[in-house]
C-alpha cells in the first residue's frame, strides 16, 4: 500500500451496494449475492451457486470528495482444464455516471474445472488490491462495478476522504432475469453487459438476475422477482431450457404461466416484458442437450454443439423455434386480461443478419461487440419513445 495518501477505511456494508439482493458475512469480508438465502437453500446446484454469486450488475455506490480509492477483494477465478486461461475479471469506475477507470485484481481463489471428468478443485489464495487515483476533487458520486463473471468478496474500502452511501438516484428500477447472455457471458466489462448498457441508455437502475445456465423457470426465481421492489420487469427465457433438455412442451407452457402468475402476485400492474431467445443457429431447429465439443477443447478452444434430433420435436422436445412460438402465443392469450404484459422476439435483438456479421464465437454466447449491439437495440426498442418501458413523457 502506498504512503502518499492518508487513508480512511470504510467498512463494507450492504448500504454501499446496489444490485445485490443479499450480502453474506464471511471470514474474509462481505460476499454479495443475487438470490436471497432462502432461494439458495432450495437448490444446491453448483452452477446456480456460481452464477448467483458472480455480481453481475452489482456495484459499490458512494458519495465522497476522495481523489484516491483502494478496494481489497478476494476474487474467485475459474480455470478450465485444457482451455486457455480466462482473463481476470474487470472492475469499472464511474464518477458522476461517466467512465473514469478500470482494472483487475490478481490473486484470490482459483477453481479448476475439468469438464471431461466432471470435477472441480478449489485452491484458496490471498486478497488483492484495486487502486484508482487522480479522481477529480470535490463532492461526487462514485460507483465501482464489480466483475460480472467473477465471484468477489469485499475485504476493505479505503479512500483519502470520508465516504457516505450514495443518495437515491430517483430513477426507476428495472428488474431483469435471463440466462448467461443476460448475465454477461463474454462482455468486455460489467458496464457493457447488454442489460447494463441498456439500463444506462434507458436511464434506469438495474437489478440483474441474469443467471448463467440457470434461467430454468425455477419457482424460487419467480418468487424472488415477486418479492423484489421494481418499476419495470423483464424475463428472457428459452435457451437454458433447450440446452439442458429440461422439459417438454407439455411442461413448458404451464411452467411459463405459473412463473408469470407468481411475478404478478407482487407486481400486478408493472410493465412486464417476456423476451424470447436471440438467434442461436445450433438450436433453432435442433433440441438439446448442448454439450462441449471436446475436439475443439483439445485445440484450446471452447465450442458447443447440439446433441438432439430435430425429429424429436414431434415428441414435444423444445427448440428455440418452438419456444418463441409458444411464448408469443402465451403473451397474446394473457394480454387480453393483462394489458401491461408485452412480448419481444429475441431475434429483433440478434437475428440472422447479425449472426453473419457477428457469429457466436462458441456457438452459444455473444461476444463483447454483440453485447453492445443487443443493449443498444433493447434500449432503442423498449426504453425509447413508444417502447413498453418508456416514461409517460417519452
Amino acid at each position: 500500500m502506498g504512503t502518499q495518501y492518508e487513508w480512511i477505511t470504510t467498512p463494507n456494508t450492504a448500504g454501499l451496494l446496489r444490485g445485490a439482493l443479499d450480502v453474506e458475512r464471511t471470514e474474509r469480508g462481505l460476499l454479495p449475492h443475487r438470490l436471497p438465502p432462502w432461494a439458495r437453500a432450495q437448490c444446491p446446484d453448483p452452477q446456480l451457486a456460481m452464477a448467483e454469486s458472480q455480481p453481475s450488475g452489482v456495484r459499490l455506490a458512494f458519495r465522497t470528495r476522495a481523489t484516491a480509492v483502494e478496494l481489497d477483494t478476494v476474487p474467485t477465478k475459474r480455470r478450465y482444464a485444457g482451455a486457455p486461461p480466462r482473463p481476470d475479471g474487470v472492475y469499472e469506475l464511474l464518477v458522476d455516471g461517466r467512465p473514469a477507470g478500470r482494472g483487475s485484481v490478481a490473486g484470490g481463489d482459483v477453481v479448476t474445472v475439468d469438464m471431461a471428468a466432471g470435477t472441480a478443485e478449489l485452491r484458496s489464495g490471498p486478497a488483492g488490491t484495486l487502486r484508482f487515483t487522480g479522481l477529480p476533487d470535490g463532492d461526487k458520486d462514485v460507483e465501482i462495478w464489480l466483475p460480472h463473471n467473477e465471484t468477489t468478496e469485499l475485504v476493505a474500502l479505503r479512500t483519502d476522504a470520508p465516504v457516505a452511501p450514495a443518495p437515491p438516484s430517483g430513477r426507476k428500477v428495472w428488474l431483469h432475469h435471463g440466462s448467461s447472455i443476460s448475465h454477461g457471458s463474454d462482455a468486455a466489462g460489467p458496464t457493457t453487459t447488454w442489460p447494463a448498457l441498456a439500463a444506462t441508455l434507458g436511464g434506469v437502475e438495474l437489478i440483474n438476475l441474469g443467471l448463467g445456465g440457470s434461467a430454468l423457470l425455477d419457482p424460487f426465481t419467480a418468487r424472488t422477482l415477486r418479492d423484489t421492489p421494481a418499476d419495470l420487469i423483464s424475463v428472457k427465457i428459452g435457451i437454458n431450457l433447450v440446452n439442458t433438455d429440461l422439459m417438454r412442451l407439455r411442461a413448458f407452457t404451464p411452467a411459463v404461466h405459473g412463473f408469470l402468475d407468481t411475478v404478478r402476485e407482487g407486481h400486478p400492474d408493472a410493465p412486464l416484458l417476456l423476451v424470447s431467445p436471440i438467434l442461436c443457429p445450433i438450436h433453432e431447429d435442433t433440441p438439446g442437450p448442448t454439450v462441449l465439443d471436446f475436439h475443439t477443447l483439445s485445440d484450446g478452444r471452447l465450442r458447443f454443439r447440439a446433441m438432439g434430433d430435430p425429429a424429436e420435436r414431434a415428441e414435444g422436445k423444445l427448440t428455440l423455434g418452438v419456444v418463441r412460438d409458444e411464448l408469443e402465443r402465451i403473451v397474446t392469450q394473457r394480454a387480453a386480461d393483462d394489458p401491461n404484459l408485452h412480448h419481444l422476439d429475441g431475434r429483433d435483438l440478434y437475428g440472422e443478419t447479425d449472426a453473419v456479421e457477428l457469429p457466436l464465437p462458441d456457438q452459444l454466447h455473444p461476444d463483447a461487440a454483440t453485447h453492445l449491439r443487443i443493449g443498444e437495440r433493447f434500449a432503442g426498442r423498449i426504453f425509447a419513445a413508444g417502447g413498453v418501458f418508456a416514461g409517460p413523457d417519452s
